[in-house]
């Protein structure tokens, strides 16, 4: 198997129906771009448990621990840069966060610079309708939405 990464999808009963805890992807790379969000992620380390890594990688990207709730299995989705995602969905109704506190990433800024600078890997994570996330997720990661809406009837 290729590079293996595991996510924790939160999602509630909203006003217009489930919505979808999603993060915005940080760094110069994906400001103003459209499909720049995603399923809080992160790449599984060594031989750990990928429920493990989904939870770990939830409490970097957003800064909290990642709350507990029915568990749903969602399987794994394929990104177009050949990443295959596992994905776990946790109903979290009461899940807020004031400020997003992320991790941050090293990238070489411009590439090819010798210059490097920090950058969140997540700026921003925010509640969406199902329906909003279907164009704000990258493509890859749309099929969780569907599988989840199917799981939750």
């Amino acid at each position: 198997m290729g590079v293996l990464s595991a996510g924790l999808l939160l999602y509630r009963d909203g006003d217009d129906g489930v919505e979808v805890y999603v993060a915005h992807m940080g760094g110069p790379f994906w400001r103003g771009r459209p499909r720049a969000w995603s399923i809080p992620k992160g790449l599984a380390e060594g031989s750990e448990d990928p429920l493990e890594t989904a939870r770990r990688e939830f409490a970097e990207e957003i800064g909290v621990p990642a709350p507990d709730g029915p568990l749903l299995d969602l399987g794994e989705v394929r990104q177009s840069s050949g990443k295959v995602v596992r994905v776990f969905a946790v109903a979290a109704p009461g899940f807020e966060v004031d400020e997003v506190r992320s991790n941050t990433a090293r990238i070489e800024l411009p590439r090819g610079s010798g210059r490097f600078v920090e950058v969140p890997e997540v700026d921003e994570a925010r509640w969406v309708s199902v329906d909003g996330a279907r164009t704000l997720l990258v493509a890859g990661q749309v099929a969780a939405l569907d599988r989840l809406i199917d799981a939750i009837g």
